[in-house]
């Protein structure tokens, strides 16, 4: 009871902490503040953040280990508390329930369970501040109510180990997206990231994103390889998102979404949310990673069984070619491209916070939202241009997935399985 009565005074000093931020923050004040006002009325959504796995691989996987009440900043390495998440006017939050893609698949399917709970256990942990959604109306519902509306999102399709029946388990603790691939390519579908096996999705991929539209978990696009995004939106009868993506037109990384494919989504209804992560947003990040990636390759090959000289090596690599910045600027272009392309009623937001090293100038955390909103509007955006781009999207989005599987209510579930003979040759 003491605890309960503590986090609850804690979570109203934290209501008044927007406020507070803008006079610490910096550049438009005046815009941030208008930014707040309209985030108070409409929840800022965002895709993807990685706090779960941050818990699991820094505090034991325990929420009470770390002091989410307090500005962690100046402590630790997370980019995410609640003072940060209040200041930067979230509403809602997709937790991401990241695993390793290199676990076997059915350690995958329980270290994503563990990871379930883990958000659930945060929740709980501060029951003034978050509330587990699993609904768009869920959303509103708690954003009105003053708190955080936290969602769970898979990431990675090898969690469900070729199951329909651990897709739909997954759905039933709360799960309402899921990543089709991490960095791998699955027994089903091909990631951006390695070679493919089956030009998009398999067979059984298909019946994978059929029963996803069946039970209304969102197919999340991020991470797949543009064969796969192609298919999925073939397939699917209800809209896709992808929950942390960035323009490829602006940034040439494989994880980044076509032109091609940002056209395919007025038709298809769905979302882009556009993610932080330098190495995705300016191009001399990109090009500065795969230099330093090359030169490590190249090292290793001359120096077999010296790992001292690699490391030598390296440094002296790193200190002639000091890594580039990415800025606010690069997260503003990758969102003005997307909705140049795509359509204002297709772009969101998906930092991926907490999941990555670094993050550009600017956006260091859960508070830059406001500052990035407000550049939006310096360059011309409307206030509900900002309102769709924020949350409404998303909410429109996740309501017609909803739809969709409410139309298909009396059908039985999917009992595809995975063919026993394996990719093509």
């Amino acid at each position: 009871m003491i605890r309960t009565a503590l986090l609850a005074a804690v979570s109203l000093a934290v209501l008044a902490a927007p406020a507070l931020a803008q006079s610490r923050g910096s550049g438009d004040t005046a815009g941030q503040e208008r930014v707040m006002q309209i985030l108070r009325r409409t929840p800022l959504i965002d895709g993807h953040n990685d706090l779960p796995w941050a818990l699991r691989q820094g505090f034991g996987n325990d929420p009470y280990r770390v002091d989410l009440a307090t500005n962690l900043a100046a402590t630790t390495r997370l980019h995410t508390d609640i003072p940060r998440l209040r200041a930067g006017g979230v509403g809602a939050q997709f937790w991401s329930v990241y695993v390793p893609a290199s676990l076997e698949p059915v350690e995958a399917a329980k270290a994503t369970f563990e990871q379930i709970d883990t958000v659930k256990r945060i929740a709980a942990a501060y029951p003034a501040v978050f509330e587990i959604a699993t609904t768009a109306d869920d959303i509103s519902r708690i954003h009105k109510a003053g708190r955080i509306a936290s969602l769970i999102g898979m990431e990675g399709g090898y969690s469900i180990d070729d199951s329909l029946g651990l897709l739909r388990e997954f759905y039933d603790s709360g799960a309402r997206y899921m990543t089709l691939t991490h960095s791998r390519t699955t027994t089903w579908a091909d990631s951006a990231t390695d070679a493919p096996k089956w030009g998009g999705l398999s067979p059984f991929g298909e019946q994978v994103v059929k029963e996803m539209n069946r039970i209304g978990m969102m197919v999340d696009l991020s991470h797949v390889s543009e064969e796969t995004m192609t298919d999925a939106i073939r397939v699917s009868t209800a809209p896709v998102i992808f929950s942390h993506s960035s323009a490829r037109a602006v940034t040439a990384h494989p994880r980044n979404v076509s032109d091609a494919v940002l056209r395919l989504m007025p038709a298809n209804g769905g979302v882009v949310m556009v993610t932080f992560v330098p190495g995705f947003i300016s191009e001399a990040v990109r090009a500065s990673g795969a230099a330093r990636s090359a030169e490590m390759s190249r090292l290793s090959a001359l120096n077999p069984g010296d790992p001292d000289a690699v490391k030598a090596g390296m440094a002296a690599f790193v200190a002639a070619n000091p890594a580039p910045k990415a800025s606010i600027d690069d997260v503003v272009a990758h969102i003005q491209h997307v909705r140049d392309v795509a359509g204002i009623d297709h772009v969101g937001l998906g930092g991926d916070f907490d999941g990555v090293d670094s993050l550009p100038e600017g956006v260091e955390s859960v508070e830059a939202y406001p500052r990035i909103l407000a550049e939006l509007m310096r360059r011309g955006w409307s206030e509900a241009d900002i309102r769709k781009l924020a949350g409404e999207n998303l909410l429109r989005t996740m309501r017609a997935v909803e739809r969709a599987a409410t139309a298909q209510r009396g059908e039985r579930p999917n009992l595809a399985q995975l063919p026993n003979d394996g990719p093509p040759a």
